[in-house]
């Protein structure tokens, strides 16, 4: 974290200095962005939004305050990734509950009516990333993102207690979307002084599964009810299996499965209970569930271990299903130049079942690929059309996670194959820790991989650092910084403002000498009027504005001086023209933990890895492929007026 730049201040650092023109106190008739709903995906979005103060940006809720208890709890590997871009990774690690293996449990062959552990995996593999899978209350985590949002320049803070009913675009204007909203408890909006009419550029609906922004689209949500029904419960119990600390997947012998999560703190336990199939044509069927059967089903599943439960802090009972909105933008996807106004993100376009424990991480991620985007337009730097790119890349996302949801619930509601009949139907314990181990890298958050689009380059030289494949998440790795030696992790160096990241991995050349890729590559950057930096950063502006260069050396950090390296990579910015020293890093020679043989990086070309402002790789290049570099970002950036 770096911090006063522009003079001393004192006070927490992490509380920036106010715009003067941030958040006026009542929600104003025009605003840039509207977010409705502070759910994950709305506050994501939100916490992103904030970094922009010249940006208007509200979001709304209906509810009259912040989530005081939340329904999901499970913090996948690249979900921390993300929070720690906004400086809250700490927090997660050190309350949550860590998910360090899983355990399994069936039917012993020759006691059926008993369960044994059949298995234990590591939770998350080795080396897919340096932060745990943690168990963290929604709640605890919006009040994270909300506590960012109101130390940010803009001060953004939600609306609470507003409802929308309806939302109406134009075809032209400056502010082409109106959305009428409504006080909460005000069913009809009739009374005047209820309602306000907010004109907004982009709309953003991140308002559940029931969303009023999706209905008032006429977007569809397509897929299927299972019709079957699992309750969940947040429990303080005393019992004698020896495995409720653990991560457990059971399967009792009359086909009832239980799902036991740790909870943060050390006490409290979440139980997901198999309820079994419901009559379709019951609509009541759900509803005559209590706490009490639930915790009675659990019971027999559990036996014969005996659970005691002391105290419910929460429960509900939900039914399985699958539905995907038919589309996420108000955009007519049969048309090419049609630009989107309004989103849908979240539970909003997908709703699954709470077991494959994504429902959250995905949503989160939903915003976090959308917010750097609407900055990116905005503020000018990046032409409409990037902004189809969220579609693009997020629906299939969410298609993957419904058909991992699909099978991780099937496998979790299937009967026990009889042990003693190896023709029997139904499925093993093995079987289901087969298909868990399976899914281990989607369930971590690493499955994703963006296809070729205006954002993310082919795959032509990511042989010249096969540890950062081109359209997936960049795998941090340790290094060394060179001004002061202190050992980091190099992703953790970028936050979460927007800026693109280029990554100079040297070869093998001395940069003081004239085969030096890197030293030229930094020279075409700082001085060609045709590099990137030349062509997108603002007059007057700081350097590192719109690119954040950062370069990483292979020698080890006592044998590089810092007269060695370009100054270009020392830039001066701010006020007093202060020189920033933490862009320049060395591998980790000694510590054995080198980048470039953990990263698989050609060290005799070396290479320049490019990342996106939402922490994915977006195109490897040669050192000296200037042209190719060029063109990419000429197709998703604007030139800055005057350049």
């Amino acid at each position: 974290m770096q911090f006063y730049l522009n003079g001393f201040r004192p006070g927490d650092p992490a509380i920036r200095p106010a715009d003067p023109d941030a958040h006026p106190a009542e929600l104003p008739d025009e605003v840039d962005v509207l977010i409705v709903g502070t759910g994950p995906a709305g506050l994501v979005l939100a916490a992103q939004m904030a970094e922009f103060p010249d940006i208007t940006t509200r979001i709304v809720e209906r509810r009259e305050g912040p989530l005081d208890v939340g329904r999901a709890d499970g913090v996948a590997c690249r979900t921390v990734e993300m929070f720690d871009a906004f400086g809250l990774a700490e927090s997660l690690t050190r309350e949550g509950y860590w998910i360090n293996e899983t355990t399994f449990w069936g039917p012993l062959a020759d006691q059926p009516d008993r369960i044994a552990r059949t298995g234990r995996v590591q939770d998350v593999a080795d080396g897919l990333s340096e932060y745990p899978h943690v168990i963290v209350n929604q709640a605890r985590m919006q009040a994270l993102l909300l506590e960012r949002m109101a130390h940010s320049p803009s001060r953004l803070a939600p609306d609470y207690g507003f409802e929308v009913s309806d939302v109406a675009i134009a075809g032209d204007g400056s502010h082409p979307v109106t959305v009428t909203l409504r006080r909460s408890g005000d069913p009809t909006g009739a009374t005047e002084d209820r309602q306000r009419l907010v004109k907004a550029k982009y709309v953003i609906g991140c308002d559940g599964a029931r969303s009023q922004v999706r209905r008032a689209l006429g977007i569809d949500m397509v897929g299927d009810a299972r019709n079957h029904a699992w309750g969940v419960l947040d429990v303080f119990a005393v019992t004698d299996f020896p495995d409720i600390r653990m991560k457990a997947v059971i399967q009792s012998a009359d086909g009832g499965s239980l799902l036991i999560i740790p909870r943060e703190g050390g006490y409290m336990v979440r139980l997901y209970v198999d309820l079994g199939d419901l009559d379709p044509h019951d609509r009541d069927a759900r509803s005559r569930f209590t706490a009490t059967t639930i915790v009675e089903t659990a019971q027999r599943i559990l036996h014969p271990y005996f659970l005691d439960v002391k105290d419910i802090a929460w429960w509900s009972v939900y039914e399985v299903g699958q539905r995907l909105a038919s589309r996420f933008t108000d955009a007519d996807p049969a048309d090419e130049t049609s630009i989107p106004r309004v989103f849908i993100a979240g539970d909003a376009c997908h709703t699954h079942s709470a077991k494959a424990g994504q429902g959250m991480n995905v949503s989160m991620q939903d915003g976090f690929n959308l917010g750097w985007k609407l900055a990116a337009v905005l503020r000018g730097r990046s032409p409409q059309g990037l902004l189809k790119t969220y579609e693009q890349e997020r629906r299939g996302v969410a298609q993957e996670l419904i058909d991992f949801d699909v099978k991780w619930s099937e496998a979790m509601a299937a009967k026990p194959a009889d042990p003693n009949d190896p023709g029997s139907s139904g499925m093993s314990a093995t079987e289901r820790q087969e298909i868990f181990s399976a899914g281990g890298r989607f369930t971590a958050g690493f499955s994703t991989d963006y296809q070729p689009s205006i954002i993310t380059g082919r795959c032509i030289h990511e042989h010249l650092a096969k540890g950062f494949p081109v359209g997936e998440r960049f795998h941090s790795s340790p290094v060394i910084r060179l001004a002061d030696a202190k050992p980091v992790e190099l992703g953790h160096q970028a936050t979460a403002d927007g800026r693109w990241r280029l990554y100079i991995f040297a070869d093998t050349a001395h940069p003081r000498s004239p085969q030096s890729k890197a030293s030229a590559l930094c020279r075409y950057l700082e001085s060609s009027a045709d590099s990137p930096i030349s062509l997108y950063t603002p007059t007057r502006a700081d350097l590192d504005t719109v690119f954040d260069v950062r370069a990483v050396f292979q020698m080890g950090h006592r044998d590089l001086a810092i007269d060695d390296v370009p100054e270009f990579l020392f830039p001066h910015k701010g006020r007093f023209g202060l020189i920033d020293y933490e862009k320049v890093f060395c591998a980790d020679v000694a510590g054995g933990s080198d980048i470039f043989d953990q990263r698989a990086v050609d060290r005799e070309q070396g290479a320049l890895v490019i990342v996106r402002p939402d922490q994915y790789v977006a195109h490897v290049l040669p050192l000296d492929a200037y042209e190719e570099l060029a063109r990419f970002f000429a197709q998703n950036m604007i030139e800055h007026p005057g350049q």
